[in-house]
């Protein structure tokens, strides 16, 4: 999945380009543009550092959309706003797990490397060693660095790997219909 992070004039509403590998693009809508890392980007960049699959980006690559998401182009696949609800309702604490590991992060990126192991993180709800925190710390300062540089106009081109992605779980009794496949004629299954 492609992610363009656009550099907005400072104080403009600013918006994130998403092209699923499933051909849909969508714009998700940001808060006011300026010289700080994107919340997004934030997420973004914490989620990768982590290896995650069942956080925000996660979810949009398996299907997700969110309010803040606008379809601009491409055939979205049958059923997909039932299927977002689901997910979204199966996969909830851990949607909202990664936005508090997001800020988690963040607090802990803006101190220096030697104090990250004094930084408490003594949340059950997010399990961490401190190699993880400064992993993620080090990770979200590179990409405010890159972000800084960009000048207006500019864009942060991201690919999430697209077997990163939440699943729905299995459904009991629930088995493919025979016949059925998901390669349409004239595409090609890899």
């Amino acid at each position: 999945m492609r992610v363009t992070f656009v550099r907005f004039p400072d104080h403009d509403r600013a918006h994130v380009r998403i092209e699923r590998d499933d051909g849909v693009v969508y714009r998700m809508d940001s808060g006011p543009s300026g010289p700080e890392m994107p919340h997004d980007l934030v997420h973004y960049t914490v989620e990768d550092a982590f290896g995650m699959r069942d956080g925000i980006w996660g979810s949009i690559a398996g299907g997700v959309v969110f309010r803040s998401m606008h379809h601009v182009s491409g055939r979205r696949p049958p059923h997909a706003a039932e299927r977002s609800k689901d997910l979204i309702r199966e996969h909830r604490e851990l949607i909202k797990r990664a936005e508090h590991l997001g800020g988690l992060c963040e607090r802990a990126a803006a101190l220096p490397d030697e104090d990250l192991a004094r930084f408490a993180v003594r949340d059950a709800y997010i399990p961490m060693t401190v190699e993880q925190l400064r992993t993620a710390a080090g990770a979200l300062r590179r990409a405010q660095d890159a972000w800084s540089r960009l000048a207006v106009g500019d864009e942060l081109v991201l690919e999430w790997p697209g077997w990163r992605r939440l699943t729905a779980a299995p459904t009991p009794g629930r088995t493919a219909r025979p016949g059925r496949s998901r390669i349409r004629p004239g595409r090609s299954s890899s």
